[in-house]
């Protein structure tokens, strides 16, 4: 799978996860509809979905979607919740996009 690929999946899945955990945040936290679970169960269902159509190992997978997650979850910071990220968050998602790419793309012996 080309890496552009792998990449994007990984966004996309963050994002169903990040909206699948953030609607009964709403709910909970918010004062916002019940009814609001019924598009996070579907968004998690999306998720678990999205994770399995990697070619890899699961183990692998998950822990390299662990560092897109990291990333996506500091724009959703700036982007939803209206808080500018620190250098730091920068830094540390810049890292942990870095581990996630050395887990996926590193060349591996058959």
């Amino acid at each position: 799978m080309p890496e552009l690929k792998i990449i994007g999946l990984f966004i996309i899945t963050a994002l169903a996860e990040i909206i699948g955990c953030y609607l009964p945040y709403l709910w909970l936290r918010e004062d916002k509809t019940v009814w609001l679970l019924v598009p996070a169960a579907v968004s998690l269902a999306v998720f678990a979905w999205l994770l399995s159509l990697h070619p890899t190992a699961a183990g692998r997978v998950y822990a390299a979607y662990g560092g897109v997650y990291i990333f996506m979850a500091i724009l959703w910071l700036w982007a939803v919740d209206g808080i500018r990220p620190s250098t730091w968050d920068f830094v540390g998602s810049g890292v942990a996009l870095l581990g996630m790419a050395i887990i996926m793309f590193a060349p591996r012996g058959a």
